[in-house]
Order: structure tokens, then C-alpha cells, then sequence
């Protein structure tokens, strides 16, 4: 698992991004679970996630963070990044972000394919 915190801080939101391989539903599911038994993970506000299979299925889950899983699956696409699954964590500061609140998911998910090995 590689996980980047401190990635955007805006208005008292923080995001972090993880991510992995996961091939399929139960390994989305298992990675998700080793996710959020570090408690700070587990009280984040959102934990969005996406994965796109070697298969072209896709899945997502916003986590509240509504259209964030669908942010993440297009980057995926295009960086045709298979099998594996990216999560952008939000620990919400107080103040709504609006639109800016997608950017930061995309600054999140271009940190972890920019750190990726």
C-alpha cells in the first residue's frame, strides 16, 4: 500500500491519497478494511475510492463525496492504469469547497501516479 497524507490542505480540509493493487471486488473490499484500521483513516469525513479491472469493468464509491469516485476513474483511464485500486481521503475542515473540492481530488490522484514506482 502507498499512501501519501498531507497531499492539499484548503479552508481546514486535508487529503491524503492511498492506493494498491486490487483485481477485483473482494480485493477493493479487503484493501479498504486494512484502510481504515488506522483510525484516522477510519474518521476521515470521505475515503472515495475507484478501480478500473484489466477486464474494463469499473467501480467506484463516492463515500458521501458526491462525483469524487467518477474524478478518480477517468484519471485512471487515462493513465490506463489497470487492477489497481486509488482512494482520496477527506478530513473536512468546516467550510464547504465547492468545485475546488474536485481539484484537489485530482492533485491527490496525479501525486500518487507521479509516486509511483
Amino acid at each position: 500500500m502507498l499512501q501519501i497524507e498531507n497531499v492539499v490542505s484548503d479552508r481546514g480540509s486535508r487529503y491524503a491519497v492511498s492506493g494498491g493493487a486490487a483485481a477485483d471486488e473482494a480485493e477493493v473490499a479487503a484493501f479498504l478494511k486494512q484502510l481504515k484500521r488506522a483510525k484516522k483513516y477510519a474518521k476521515a469525513t470521505h475515503n472515495t475510492w475507484a478501480m478500473l479491472q484489466s477486464d474494463g469493468t469499473q467501480r467506484k464509491g463516492d463515500d458521501g463525496e458526491s462525483g469524487a469516485g467518477n474524478v478518480i476513474l477517468r484519471m485512471l483511464e487515462r493513465e490506463d492504469l489497470r487492477d489497481h485500486i486509488v482512494v482520496v481521503t477527506r478530513w473536512y475542515g468546516g467550510k464547504h469547497l465547492g468545485g475546488d473540492r474536485f481539484r484537489h481530488v485530482q492533485t491527490c490522484v496525479n501525486a500518487y501516479i507521479d509516486a509511483l514506482p
